[in-house]
């Protein structure tokens, strides 16, 4: 099997908001593969975040890959709005859906590849029935709400067991973790089975976006194929 490809995802939501169009170039041309959006309304989870005003004015800014995060509910209504302003990415949690299969439809359907999002006690029996529909599976390895959480460590349980999944269904799927990546933890969360890496605080946080990515990477670099 080939070795799989480490992509880094810088969230925004940890991103200086005055400053957030030169903030996106600079991650970007410090090495990030994706631009992380955390949507977040209020209501699903305990904060309010982006919508898609912001991504459609960050598009023009960026070829990188946007990587749209939702945690809204209801979530149908805002997926194409993400989608025209520029997503390619989209994910959104189960719980969150009245039809999932249908959400995950709408989306590939409105041109962007749909992601399903996984909350550190959500099962992952939801991927029986969906998993042959989708480009990206997301666990999250803190509760939704917030930035700057510390990682769960037993979430690491449950990467390996998506990652089982994954390879079991013989398709390309990115499986991506969310919440509290560092860079000393980021070796063991690829070991796990993880290919996509969301980090916002650890790099946002840093001084030196450009050497932190690189820690980042040389971190994953000691994990293996």
């Amino acid at each position: 099997m080939p070795a799989r490809r480490h992509l880094i995802a810088p969230s925004i939501l940890s991103a200086d908001f005055a400053r957030l169009g030169e903030e996106v170039r600079a991650v970007v041309d410090a090495g990030a593969d994706f631009v992380h959006f955390d949507v977040m309304d209020n209501h699903y989870v305990p904060n309010l975040t982006v919508g898609p005003l912001v991504c459609e004015a960050i598009r023009p800014l960026t070829r990188a890959t946007i990587d749209v995060h939702l945690m809204v509910k209801p979530v149908d209504r805002i997926v194409p709005d993400f989608a025209k302003a520029g997503a390619n990415i989209i994910s959104f949690h189960p719980e969150a859906s009245e039809h999932v299969d249908r959400t995950i439809a709408l989306i590939r359907d409105c041109g962007c590849r749909p992601g399903l999002a996984f909350n550190p006690a959500t099962p992952l029996d939801w991927l029986d029935h969906t998993l042959q529909a989708l480009d990206l599976v997301l666990i999250m390895s803190v509760n939704p709400g917030f930035g700057g959480q510390k990682f769960i460590p037993g979430t690491l349980e449950k990467i390996r067991a998506a990652r089982a999944r994954i390879d079991a269904a013989g398709r390309e799927v990115l499986l991506e973790v969310d919440g509290g990546v560092k860079v000393d933890n980021i070796a063991a969360i690829a070991r796990a089975g993880a290919d996509t890496f969301v980090a916002g605080s650890a790099i946002f946080g840093t001084k030196d976006y450009k050497a932190t990515i690189a820690a980042l990477r040389a971190a994953l670099a000691t994990a293996g194929p």
